[in-house]
């Protein structure tokens, strides 16, 4: 009985000798820098300058290779604004890192998670402002189908303020791994429970939109870098409950990318009824839209990105929008500090 017991804890500390050895404390430090100057006759409030830098630095603790608790502070300063640091968001999540699965709970960057998401349902300056998921992230990926699902708390309820949060789907089907063809969806929902004391003539609202696109990826097939075309259709949701049901607008979205070298177009059009996604950018509003990108990007090193915009817009009664944006994106990487 004895040499059994003994047996047993020498073999649970070899066990946790293992399991330390596997552990590691690691450090990231990554930026965004933009200069966004946009000229919309189409929406006076949003013809504006957006500029300023963003600067993350997060330390990690990795168990194993499978799981990993990180906490930091991602911090906005916009230029010539006072204090230095407008904001500062804090990084705190629980990351599982698996071969098919990978599981987010927390506050973490959206950066590579959600950052695919179609402009018209989730609009660019989120990438400036709010740069973190705040709440649970769960995706499944193989050689043909990638899904991924989350929810995201926007503001919690008070006596004053509103309960909203943010929750969605998206995710893309290959038949074959290497053939051009693939199906792709994106969906979100917003839900505005209201203040803990609803004002006279205020309701709970849901607003949201998705989109479905058929597409063909030409990639490494030309001498092109990259050629890709989509379409599909994109449909909005809004309600205000007690007071009507849901109205859905639909319409026809296509979409065009090409480069070749530090070169690219952008070509993204919509014909249908307009859509009112509160997160989505608001051309998306009108019956006919037009958006091209040229993009140049000058630098492209290991872990740096130099990128510049020029995009023209064109809806019905304005011909002339346009946009002009310079981004500078740098991440370092993860660096071990330390093993255990």
């Amino acid at each position: 009985m004895f040499k059994k017991t003994y047996l047993f804890f020498l073999i649970s500390i070899l066990i946790s000798t293992a399991a330390l050895a596997q552990q590691s404390l690691d450090v990231n430090f990554n930026g965004f820098g933009f200069l966004d100057n946009r000229e919309y006759k189409a929406f006076i409030p949003r013809s504006r300058t957006y500029s300023g830098t963003r600067t993350a630095l997060d330390f990690g603790l990795n168990l194993d290779s499978l799981n990993h608790f990180v906490v930091g502070a991602n911090a906005l300063h916009e230029f010539g604004a006072k204090p230095f640091f407008g904001k500062v968001d804090p990084i705190a999540y629980y990351k599982y890192g698996g071969t098919n699965w990978n599981f987010y709970a927390g506050a973490f960057p959206r950066e590579g998670l959600l950052s695919d998401y179609p402009r018209a349902i989730l609009n660019d300056t989120l990438r400036y402002y709010r740069p973190n998921v705040e709440g649970l992230l769960a995706r499944f990926q193989n050689e043909h189908f990638t899904e991924t699902g989350w929810i995201d708390w926007v503001s919690r309820q008070t006596l004053t303020q509103r309960e909203q949060f943010l929750f969605g789907f998206s995710g893309k089907y290959k038949p074959q791994p290497y053939g051009p063809f693939y199906v792709s969806h994106y969906f979100l929902l917003m839900h505005d429970a209201g203040a803990e004391v609803l004002l006279p003539n205020d309701h709970i609202t849901d607003n949201g939109g998705g989109e479905i696109r058929l597409g063909l990826d030409f990639s490494h097939k030309t001498v092109l870098d990259s050629l890709t075309f989509e379409a599909g259709g994109l449909f909005s949701l809004e309600r205000e409950r007690g007071v009507d049901g849901f109205k859905t607008p639909v319409g026809f979205v296509f979409k065009a990318y090409l480069s070749y070298h530090k070169l690219a177009l952008y070509e993204e059009f919509y014909k249908g009824q307009g859509s009112n996604i509160i997160y989505g950018d608001s051309y998306y509003s009108k019956p006919t839209y037009n958006r091209i990108d040229i993009i140049y990007t000058p630098f492209l090193f290991d872990r740096i990105k130099g990128q510049f915009v020029a995009s023209f817009h064109f809806s019905p009664g304005q011909l002339n929008d346009n946009q002009e944006v310079f981004r500078i994106s740098y991440d370092l990487g993860r660096k071990v500090l330390k093993r255990f």
